[in-house]
């Protein structure tokens, strides 16, 4: 074991990648948010999607952004006062950007999708239901943590100095879950960086396990650790490295490790919000030709544009609006409709000294960071806890910008990100208002990301039920609602009133026991702690972890019917002509440790007995195939018509019947079981 003080940083490991970025042009006048727009490759991307369409290219390039801390709409920018400024005032930084586009911008459609990147990378956009259809999409640089890879967007965000020039130092918290035995682990999270420790501190840093997140954490003798950087730091003062813990004994999986520290190096975080709403501007409203969108006839291609997020990024899109960024700094509106996809109720660690953006918080993992935060809602709601009033929209709403906004979960946000809080009061009592921008769309029987093949990390088989088609189709819906005002398919989620949203536990929600299925014991409950008293105002963490308080916001569920399968939900056919019940939760299988909790994300698929002989010798309460459908054909018949149902409605298009009934096929071989 190395000493504690064995950090090697190889000067070969800091990257060449940054270097392009001093060969940009001089800085343009002050004034402009996107001072410079630098193309740095085009390149012809996909195929001929459609004669009317022609042929897509890919645009990469780097923006730089220029800021001024002196102004209303950058205040709420934290920590942005002690960046260092230009020659004018002003804080410099860069990103990276993509645009997918058609050749021809004539073609283009006049809505443009933004996606917002999840750590850096694209999740929607490039795939042929946009192509075919002349979208434009974007997506730019917003998070400071990602590595430099040139196959991620990231942002290289200013540092937050003290009044001597230096780089802040403070405390820090990383959280480390690992799901198999090692001897070491990184401190950062999900592959991204983390902020580097002051040497001559870190001999008083601390290390501690517990089992479950409410445990009391144990700690461990610093003696028995030792941290090795990897990687790192980019350039000076930049404060983000790549780092690993050693620990005699090795990491135990499924144990929480908490490693607190001295870091240095805070980036101005925030700044990512403020590259989102300059970057959008700029292709909205810039008539130069430093804008790749602008047509030859000198208009922009961007009339209106749609911001989309999902999981993480969707959190940031929610926050996004709360923080107020739906307005630039000249008070125009940056994005016309918002889709916040699998984000649940959260908002996240986005805009705080020393943020994190990757962290997240789920029932075993990642709770105390600020994650789960008042407010829930999009309308307004008061906390129980603090007395402020707030909703998501009430910025948007007092400056004139409020988008359309379709929030789009799966039923396992509801166990997993608190998602019960965005159609709630916080108290979890009654049903929420919902403001008439907003729309809520719940997928029932559906896991955070569709479930691909098989899994040994959960107690139950993955739950594959794939949502996307329902997403594409109210995508379509969002457009017509902002582009003509065609109002989009009415709202879908569960709620108290009907019975429909009810609490977690099996005998408050309905659940029947079923045979070698463990029902959940816990959940994903916001608890409202204490981060310090700097950080309402200051979004600075002084207390490592937070104090808490045990004051909790309560969630609730969706009730289940006869098959276990959820009420008041949007479902897919799989899901109304049922062939399984699908859970939108999971236990943590024992090979990866911790087996009472929930395995973050995921759903179950516990399928139903081909034959009365086979339910009644298993015990299991749900009606087999046999006596729910005459046979394959009819069962078909069933779910055929069930998905022409929601084509009527609007909540699928005809485009996606012949993959949803490609579900249908594959469970030929169920129905050929049960007849011999």
């Amino acid at each position: 074991m190395l000493p504690a003080r064995a950090l090697l940083v190889p000067a070969a490991l800091v990257p060449v990648l940054l270097v392009p970025c001093l060969l940009l042009p001089a800085a343009a006048p002050a004034g402009a948010e996107v001072i410079r727009f630098v193309i740095t490759s085009r390149e012809p991307f996909g195929e001929d999607v459609a004669d009317k369409v022609g042929p897509y290219e890919r645009i990469r390039g780097r923006v730089v952004y220029s800021l001024d801390p002196t102004l209303e709409a950058n205040a709420g920018i934290v920590d942005l006062e002690l960046a260092i400024t230009n020659g004018e005032g002003r804080v410099e930084f860069y990103g990276d950007v993509e645009i997918l586009a058609p050749r021809d911008l004539r073609l283009a459609q006049p809505t443009v999708l933004y996606d917002i990147n999840n750590r850096g990378r694209r999740l929607w956009g490039g795939e042929p239901f946009f192509l075919r259809r002349g979208y434009v999409t974007v997506s730019g640089g917003w998070i400071a943590e990602v590595r430099v890879d040139p196959h991620r967007l990231r942002l290289e965000a200013p540092v937050a100095h003290d009044e001597e020039g230096v780089p802040i130092v403070g405390p820090v918290r990383a959280e480390i879950v690992t799901e198999a035995a090692a001897p070491r682990a990184t401190i950062s999270d999900r592959g991204q960086l983390a902020y580097e420790p002051v040497l001559s501190e870190l001999p008083q840093a601390t290390l501690t396990r517990r089992l479950r997140e409410g445990d009391p954490p144990q700690p461990i003798p610093r003696g028995d650790w030792s941290l090795h950087v990897v990687d790192g730091p980019r350039e000076e003062g930049s404060g983000l490295i790549d780092a690993e813990i050693e620990l005699a004994g090795g990491f135990e999986p499924g144990w929480i490790h908490d490693f607190t520290y001295l870091a240095r190096g805070s980036v101005v975080q925030g700044t990512g919000f403020a590259a989102i709403r300059d970057l959008v501007s700029f292709l909205r409203y810039d008539r130069s030709d430093e804008n790749p969108l602008r047509r030859a006839d000198g208009e922009p291609v961007a009339r209106r544009v749609i911001g989309e997020g999902r999981s993480q990024s969707g959190r940031a899109l929610r926050m996004f609006l709360h923080e107020g960024f739906n307005a630039d700094e000249g008070g125009r509106p940056v994005f016309d409709g918002a889709m916040p996809v699998i984000a649940g109720g959260g908002q996240g660690f986005f805009n705080h000294r020393f943020a994190s953006p990757t962290r997240t918080a789920t029932q075993h993992a990642g709770h105390l960071y600020p994650v789960d935060v008042f407010p829930f809602t999009y309308g307004d709601e008061t906390d129980p806890f603090s007395g402020r009033t707030d909703g998501l929209l009430r910025r948007a709403r007092a400056a004139g910008v409020v988008p359309k906004v379709m929030h789009l979960d799966t039923s396992s946000e509801y166990w997993h990100r608190s998602a019960s809080l965005v159609v709630t009061d916080p108290t979890g009592t009654r049903d929420a208002e919902l403001p008439p921008e907003v729309r809520v769309y719940v997928f029932g029987g559906t896991q955070h990301s569709p479930a691909t093949g098989p899994s040994e990390r959960g107690q139950l088989a993955p739950n594959p039920a794939n949502y996307r088609p329902l997403q594409e189709a109210l995508f379509l819906a969002l457009d017509g609602w902002i582009s003509d005002g065609t109002p989009p398919p009415p709202s879908v989620h569960p709620r108290i009133a009907d019975g429909t949203l009810s609490d977690w536990r099996a005998d408050g929600a309905g659940w029947r026991p079923l045979p070698g299925v463990r029902y959940p014991e816990v959940i994903q409950q916001p608890e409202h702690v204490d981060y310090g008293p700097a950080f309402e105002h200051e979004r600075r963490i002084d207390h490592h972890p937070p104090l808490r308080t045990g004051k909790h916001y309560p969630v609730r569920v969706p009730a289940y019917d006869a098959d276990d399968n959820e009420l008041g939900t949007l479902r897919l056919p799989a899901l109304s002509v049922p062939v399984a019940t699908y859970t939108s939760w999971n236990l943590r299988s024992p090979a990866i440790g911790a087996e009472d909790e929930l395995l973050g994300l995921a759903g179950g698929y516990v399928p139903f007995a081909a034959t009365e002989a086979e339910r009644a010798a298993a015990g299991d309460p749900r009606l087999p195939l046999a006596a729910r459908y005459a046979g394959f054909d009819d069962y078909l018949a069933q779910y055929a018509a069930a998905a022409r149902h929601l084509v009527a409605e609007g909540y699928l298009l005809e485009e996606h019947l012949p993959g949803v009934l490609a579900v249908a096929e594959s469970h030929r071989a169920l129905f050929a079981r049960g007849s011999r």
